[in-house]
């Protein structure tokens, strides 16, 4: 039976990240800045330097990383059960909204006019990433070989090496850095295992629906984006899904809030129907789960383990720089004219000077400007 203090860790974990779910929008990038914002500085619930640590952690293991850090955030707080509702909390939100809008999509053939909110969504969604980077890679960037490595990892990234790839780079090197330094014994890494489903033949099921998504669940590394690229491969190029509802699939991910891979449910619901998205929504979730609940307890242990630390200290760095690379590639084509290069400045000005704001409101706000911009 849990005692009043555990109950109100619970309380506490749900109202938080039911709050998320729902006004979470921008992607993995945004929730982090979000995440950071509520439990390093307004709750105090952990330190930035284990903050980090569990960002670094998210990404040493596939799915999706800002969906893993609530459930981090949920086991540090108040155990597995804090995991469970954590995620469950963060996820749900965005499923129920997505599951609305295809059903609509099956009826009706489209989705509703976004374009001019997504406009200056966008924008605002770079200036908050941009700040949550800069406080961020203060607290990690602790001397002129991280910032080099730091640096490097961006250049190798934006070149278009694998993120994963660079990410262990980058902790090998740290290691290598610390035993020239204390010429200790190093510790082996632990290896992942991935799960391999073969090729799923003929018309879906609830169960293929279900196995595909929990094999892509299970092996995709980075963005939203790369999971749309997995999608393509598995659905699309078989015949499965048309173009046009990924296209639409990866509309409902941006303008939705939470996790973006709950555009599985959208894809999901277009398949199969409601058991079709429900199947596919567990499958895309369930590993997350399992992965975080085996990695969070190491985390501290590897900490405390100078060589390890070592580790984790260039992961920070690395992930840092990873997603200032997406940043770069977002503003690339987000900011395309002057209006969504105003509405950039003065989110990123406002989130700067103003801290304590939701960031919530920064993108609900450049939402509302790029709109109002749009019709000039």
């Amino acid at each position: 039976m849990d005692n009043p203090g555990n109950k109100t860790r619970f309380i506490e974990i749900a109202k938080l990240f039911l709050k998320l779910g729902i006004i979470g929008f921008g992607g993995p990038a945004v929730h982090i800045a979000m995440m950071e914002e509520e439990v390093v500085r307004k709750r105090k619930w952990m330190t930035h330097e284990h903050f980090l640590d569990l960002v670094g952690a998210t990404n040493l293991i596939p799915g999706p990383n800002s969906t893993e850090m609530t459930m981090h955030i949920g086991n540090e707080r108040a155990g597995w059960k804090g995991l469970i509702l954590a995620g469950c909390c963060f996820i749900v939100p965005a499923v129920i909204i997505t599951a609305i809008i295809a059903w609509a999509y099956k009826i009706y053939g489209q989705l509703p006019l976004v374009q001019p909110f997504i406009y200056g969504i966008r924008p605002a969604i770079i200036a908050v990433i941009v700040v949550t980077m800069i406080l961020l890679g203060k607290k990690a960037v602790k001397n002129i070989q991280g910032a080099i490595i730091g640096f490097a990892c961006l250049v190798v990234v934006l070149a278009g090496f694998n993120e994963i790839l660079v990410l262990f780079a980058a902790g090998l090197i740290g290691i290598l850095i610390h035993l020239l330094q204390v010429k200790n014994n190093a510790l082996g890494l632990m290896p992942f295992t991935f799960l391999q489903i073969s090729h799923l033949a003929g018309d879906f099921s609830s169960l293929k629906i279900f196995l595909v998504f929990l094999k892509i669940g299970s092996i995709l590394y980075g963005s939203g984006y790369v999971l749309f690229a997995f999608l393509d491969a598995e659905l699309v190029a078989k015949g499965w899904l048309s173009q046009q509802q990924l296209t639409d699939a990866i509309a409902v991910g941006q303008f939705t809030p939470g996790p973006v891979f709950s555009s599985a449910t959208f894809i999901g619901w277009q398949i199969g129907g409601s058991s079709g998205a429900l199947a596919a929504t567990i499958g895309i979730f369930l590993p997350s789960f399992i992965l975080v609940a085996a990695l969070n307890p190491l985390i501290p242990a590897l900490r405390c383990s100078k060589i390890m630390a070592a580790f984790l200290d260039m992961i920070n760095i690395a992930s840092i720089a990873i997603i200032s690379a997406v940043v770069i590639e977002m503003g690339k084509t987000s900011l395309s004219d002057w209006r969504t290069i105003l509405i950039a400045i003065t989110g990123f000005v406002i989130t700067f000077m103003f801290r304590k704001i939701n960031t919530a409101f920064i993108i609900i706000g450049g939402g509302v400007m790029g709109y109002l911009l749009w019709l000039i």
